[in-house]
């Protein structure tokens, strides 16, 4: 038995950008970025980052464009798929992708660190707020199967 099942949860490096294929299939691709924090041996703070790109398709790549932002915290559960070609020079190039399966959207309000704002600087819950269209509410329900047969890579 294989899995190949990816997990992440970081900010996006860049808005989403969206186009369609030649087949109609729409796709979104972005970046999220990770941090990794620990202590060294001699007791100091040391932080590295990784940097993955995110490749999206169908229903859930017109969410990702229109509610997804450069800097937004965001949980990516996919697959990781790498694919190669000959660029211009001939040369072969490889990118290694997380294909995205789910996402959800961090919380609306963050601050610097923590990622939660204190309560006090929240809106009053009696206030109108923007509604997210049931449809996105629970998009890890979003099938993808059905595209992924005509993925053009």
């Amino acid at each position: 038995m294989n899995l190949n099942k990816v997990f992440i949860l970081g900010n996006l490096t860049r808005d989403p950008e969206v186009r369609t294929t030649p087949s109609g299939i729409t796709v979104a691709t972005f970046g999220v970025a990770t941090n990794r924090i620990w202590l060294d041996k001699n007791g100091q703070k040391q932080r590295s980052t990784e940097f993955h790109n995110i490749v999206t398709f169908g229903k859930l790549a017109q969410i990702a464009g229109q509610y997804l932002a450069k800097g937004k915290l965001v949980l990516i559960e996919g697959r990781i798929q790498t694919r190669s070609w000959d660029d211009q020079n001939g040369q072969k190039r490889t990118r290694t992708e997380i294909i995205a399966q789910s996402f959800q959207m961090g919380p609306k309000y963050s601050s610097l660190e923590s990622g939660v704002e204190p309560e006090s600087s929240l809106p009053d819950k009696s206030s109108p707020t923007e509604e997210i269209p049931e449809e996105i509410a629970k998009i890890e329900d979003i099938n993808l199967e059905e595209e992924d047969k005509e993925m053009p890579f």
